[in-house]
């Protein structure tokens, strides 16, 4: 068995999407020879928890734990909802107090490339004699948080081990890292230990081929694009009698979809059975200008807002639903960005509405599958359209999804590639 270690700062009890991709390798690790270790943080500050995940972490599993300083702990003496909701990613106000402009400002200075960045020299001094006593081969650091890789580097300086980064959604041009409010200074930190990183490291995986394009750019390292995927086998669940449209996930300022929310105020007003029939169900954060748009598109009396829910509850919400939402910020830093829930909603075999930005790589993969809509997010003619014809499908008892080739997203099927990758011999 080839022995790899995984560094990583989201782990069960851990709740979000963050957690599914590596508990999901580590699971089906062993079916290709791969022996993971997996180093995680002994008391971290997880935004959200979901108990339940700690059952899927596979038997017989080396788990090291080691203590870490959180700052957002000493944060939280300011602000603990703004310290917790900044910690989470969650940046959603248009006009920040002046709490969270200073919790943003210290966040994205003092803390490069983030706040984890503490645990970083001692895990380096704990793990290299881990590395030596059990014959690591592969070293794997998977962020953001992108202070993982910095652990990452300083054990590849120091020792003779493969070290692979595998980076969950992009460093220097993910959309919230331009509200860090950072200096002049602060911004090209940021982008020397980018570069460092990528020229350091032996191999690179990312989730979007957008990101390896981006990466390319900056590197002549081998890059792997393994985007995220869907491993459980739902059972049969009655849809709801509804037609029901349902977004998973946090639904912040940035991904308000005013165009959705102006096409279905023109159906309910027009079509009294349409909103007769409508449900709109949102599970996780809604964002206060979010919930302002749905008032004042009279749409309120239509929405249910059901806060976090535990992944189970995810995965059953999907399938009941008659339609998912997909849904992205229109900006042209956000076209590789592709949500995990993607590839469960494939999995949940319901139709898709995905709204986002122009050359959109998740709509691409929408219309590629034949599993929905993609559209950009002003696009309200067709959003009318296309919600009118599901919705007399609905009533005819035949609408569903005709998702096609989506196999390759499986969770084993994603590994098997992860595990080839890691015992492939660059040239």
């Amino acid at each position: 068995m080839h022995k790899v270690l995984v560094i990583a700062y989201y782990w069960p009890p851990a709740g979000g999407p963050g957690v599914q991709r590596w508990l999901k390798f580590v699971k089906y690790f062993r079916d290709f020879g791969i022996e993971p270790l997996v180093y995680v943080p002994k008391n971290p500050h997880y935004p959200l928890t979901d108990e339940n995940l700690v059952a899927e972490v596979p038997e017989g599993i080396k788990i090291l734990r080691r203590p870490i300083k959180e700052p957002y702990g000493w944060a939280s003496l300011l602000s603990r909802k703004k310290t917790k909701t900044i910690s989470a990613g969650i940046i959603e106000e248009k006009d920040p107090s002046w709490v969270e402009r200073t919790l943003l400002w210290i966040r994205g200075n003092m803390f490069i490339p983030d706040a984890r960045k503490l645990w970083v020299k001692p895990s380096i001094k704990f793990l290299k004699e881990i590395i030596r006593t059990e014959g690591i081969e592969t070293l794997i650091t998977t962020g953001p948080p992108h202070s993982m890789h910095l652990i990452g580097l300083g054990l590849k300086e120091q020792m003779d081990v493969q070290w692979i980064t595998d980076f969950r959604d992009p460093w220097t041009t993910i959309g919230y890292h331009k509200n860090l409010r950072l200096t002049k200074t602060s911004a090209a930190r940021h982008k020397a230990l980018e570069k460092q990183v990528l020229n350091t490291a032996d191999k690179i995986v990312v989730t979007s081929k957008t990101t390896q394009k981006e990466f390319e750019q900056i590197t002549t390292r081998p890059i792997q694009v393994i985007t995220n995927g869907y491993d459980e086998t739902l059972k049969e669940v009655a849809l709801d009698k509804n037609f029901t449209i349902s977004h998973l996930g946090s639904l912040l300022t940035g991904r308000n979809p005013v165009g959705l929310w102006q096409s279905l105020q023109k159906l309910v007003t027009e079509n009294p059975d349409f909103g007769s029939h409508l449900k709109i169900q949102l599970a996780g954060v809604v964002g206060k200008e979010v919930w302002k748009s749905i008032c004042d598109h009279g749409l309120e009396p239509y929405t249910e807002k059901l806060g976090y829910v535990s992944h189970d509850k995810v995965l059953e919400i999907q399938k009941k639903s008659q339609v998912l939402l997909l849904l992205e910020i229109d900006a042209e830093e956000t076209q590789g960005i592709i949500a995990g829930k993607l590839f469960e909603y494939f999995n949940a075999r319901r139709p898709i509405l995905a709204l986002g930005p122009h050359k959109w790589e998740a709509g691409g993969m929408v219309r590629e599958h034949h599993a929905g809509a993609a559209m950009h997010q002003g696009d309200t003619q067709r959003m009318e359209e296309v919600l009118l014809e599901w919705f007399q499908r609905y009533k005819q008892d035949k609408l569903g999804s005709t998702a096609t080739g989506i196999e390759k997203y499986h969770r084993k099927e994603l590994t098997k590639v992860f595990a080839n990758f890691i015992q492939w011999e660059s040239s």
